[in-house]
């Protein structure tokens, strides 16, 4: 063999190597982690794309009928719900609505 043949062959498995150490590392990153950093926010979604809890006669993400329905939620960054501006000078909620927010 010669001795680019080698060092050729050498760059290629270090390049593996980096890549499956990449992937190894960002898959190790839990998905408790990254969820911890979101927060369920009610009422803050526009019709149809909510990403669950979305009332009767609804299975779950983007099935809200209308803008800002109440016992709809979106996942918003943790601790930005309730500062959100919504219509009306309302506000998003750690909990589900009893009734729509106003369009």
């Amino acid at each position: 063999m010669s001795t680019k043949t080698v060092i050729g062959a050498s760059a290629v498995a270090s390049a593996l190597m980096m890549a499956v150490s990449a992937t190894t590392f960002v898959s190790s990153v839990s998905p408790a982690a990254a969820d911890d950093a979101k927060e369920k926010c009610f009422g803050v979604a526009m019709a149809g794309k909510n990403d669950c809890a979305a009332g009767p006669g609804t299975t779950c993400a983007g099935t809200s009928k209308v803008n800002y329905q109440g016992n709809s939620w979106k996942y918003v960054a943790k601790g930005t719900c309730t500062t959100m501006k919504l219509p009306g000078d309302r506000k998003g909620s750690l909990e589900a609505l009893k009734r729509d927010l106003p369009a």
